[in-house]
């Protein structure tokens, strides 16, 4: 199963390079660079919340633009269920009796200014080091606890948006008192190899975004009916072959 790698040497304004190379790769891997954003259905209330990061989400090469200025980045998604009580001591759980969730973008970098490298780092506790900032395992954050500073930002019509503004590790005391039961079920989406029963079950939004991506593009390409079947090829080296997968968080 091919994993989700990041290469902080990989520039991201190429977005033809970009998506040539996973043509060429058949998306085997993931490689980019960052920036930020997050919003959730029902605004998760304000303040800092026991969370368990269950879901990652490759969203593929977006066009992004800042300041007149037009980038096609790679992005990723990172989502998390939250534990815990309200202001008002009401656990913090949808109409479903389901604990809520938050959501947060990120630029798929680890370059020292990146939004997803300060997050990690703020939630590890530790700064990565020049090998690990090389290559990174993401996966490895799935089901596990951290706090989550959340914020509420006004939007459009009066709509108020919940954002992930910061991450930190678990207080020793917390853990000592033992932490909540994870409730959903860990999730990986990787456009390397899309589980089409998980992308069924996202939001129509969501699926818009990640069909948008000239990743997906490919990958229905690559699955059309074609004139005349190429003779089969060895994939190509990815640079990660010979690296041990087993990084720690």
């Amino acid at each position: 199963m091919p994993i989700l790698l990041l290469n902080s040497n990989i520039r991201s304004g190429q977005f033809y390079k970009t998506f040539n190379f996973y043509r060429k790769q058949s998306m085997s891997n993931f490689f980019v660079d960052g920036n930020s954003s997050s919003t959730t259905f029902l605004p998760v209330p304000p303040g800092s919340h026991i969370a368990r990061c269950y879901r990652i989400v490759d969203l593929g090469t977006q066009k992004t633009e800042y300041l007149g200025q037009i980038k096609y980045l790679r992005k990723v998604m990172f989502g998390w269920e939250l534990h815990g009580e309200d202001n008002d001591c009401k656990p913090l759980n949808t109409e479903n009796d389901e604990p809520m969730a938050i959501f947060k973008n990120y630029t798929l970098s680890l370059n020292e200014k990146a939004n997803l490298r300060l997050d990690l780092q703020s939630w590890r506790g530790k700064p990565f080091s020049d090998e690990e900032s090389q290559r990174f395992d993401i996966s490895v954050v799935l089901g596990h606890w951290c706090m989550l500073n959340v914020i509420h930002k006004p939007g459009k019509d009066d709509k108020i948006f919940a954002n992930v503004a910061g991450i930190s590790p678990i207080p020793a005391i917390v853990k000592q008192h033992g932490l909540p039961e994870g409730f959903n079920k860990l999730q990986m989406f990787r456009l390397a190899d899309p589980d089409m029963a998980m992308f069924e079950t996202f939001s129509k939004g969501l699926k818009a975004k990640i069909e948008s991506s000239p990743e997906w593009q490919a990958i229905k390409s690559i699955k059309a009916p074609q004139k005349a079947s190429p003779s089969p090829q060895a994939p190509a080296k990815s640079g990660f072959d010979d690296m041990d997968d087993d990084l720690p968080f």
